[in-house]
């Protein structure tokens, strides 16, 4: 049996797959896209967060802190990360929430004994159990495993990925899941590397391999305004996303938000927070068009 870190698990979600899911969050991905609304599912390691207007500076953090790292200011809460070795006492003692951990080891009995708490609602709605991320499939060793347990049980699986993996990976998750969300950014590589610290090709081609052997497949882009919202590359992606193998491929078109931005001030990383615009309305209804024109069904959310 593996052990992953996870940062999250989502109960009835409704915009992750057919029906009322849970959504198993796992922490550490291999991609870096400037409009990341999870920043803390980046990095594989446990992480600090630490919310400045929750804190009543109380005090109990620094007399918890086995390793003195925790000061006091008039400002709140500082930590030395030299000292700091992300025990999580601090969060253990705060009475407001203001320090929080973000990752926690889990194991495949663990994990299932919280999907199999939520069965009722599958059984009702047509759900199951959504994989997300970070990149769920570089945790695939675990991943695999909970996908074979999942398929014994008779539990829909959808799997949310960038399939920034190899071709092996992601052909032994299909074998086992019944759907994947699939994550695609733009066709430009150039840009891709630019905004997403990588290249597509692997994307590309392993979304064409999976085509190929049926896999049921929800393309999601996410819609930046000024990075991949121009009509060239939309109408791109409708043309590459219409010579797919296979039935139509639906498309969710997921309009950017910056809400994503407090957390980036929990993780100490404001500095990161790639300030962006949402796209324009008229934007998404053009863009709505040109995938029809394609014969592609968009639809915004999902």
């Amino acid at each position: 049996m593996h052990d992953s870190l996870i940062f999250d698990i989502k109960r009835y979600a409704i915009n992750d797959g057919p029906g009322i899911r849970v959504v198993i969050f796992f922490k550490g991905c291999n991609l870096h896209c400037g409009w990341c609304h999870n920043p803390e599912s980046i990095s594989a390691k446990v992480e600090k967060m630490y919310a400045p207007a929750k804190c009543i500076k109380c005090g109990s953090c620094v007399a918890a802190c086995p390793e003195k790292a925790i000061t006091m200011t008039p400002d709140g809460v500082v930590t030395n990360p030299d000292l700091c070795k992300v025990c999580g006492k601090c969060a253990e003692v705060c009475p407001t929430k203001a320090i929080e951990m973000s990752g926690k080891v889990m194991t495949v009995p663990e994990i299932m004994d919280i999907i199999e708490k939520e069965r009722i609602f599958f059984d009702q709605s047509g759900g199951g159990v959504t994989f997300s991320g970070g990149e769920p499939l570089v945790h695939s060793k675990m991943l695999l495993e909970l996908l074979d347990e999942c398929r014994k049980r008779r539990i829909h699986t959808a799997i949310d990925t960038a399939g920034n993996v190899s071709t092996e990976t992601i052909l032994e998750v299909a074998k086992r899941t019944d759907l994947f969300l699939y994550d695609l950014k733009m066709m430009d590589s150039d840009l891709h590397k630019k905004w997403v610290n990588s290249s597509n090709e692997r994307i590309l081609q392993n979304l064409k391999t999976i085509s190929e052997i049926g896999a049921q497949i929800i393309i999601r882009i996410p819609l930046i305004g000024g990075v991949n919202d121009s009509i060239e590359n939309i109408e791109q992606t409708a043309k590459f996303i219409s010579q797919l193998a296979g039935e139509s491929k639906e498309v969710n078109l997921l309009p950017y938000h910056n809400i994503a931005q407090n957390k980036y001030i929990k993780l100490g990383k404001s500095d990161d927070f790639e300030k962006l615009m949402e796209p324009d309305k008229s934007v998404i209804a053009k863009a709505i068009i040109k995938f029809n024109e394609y014969g592609i069904i968009a639809t915004v959310g999902g």
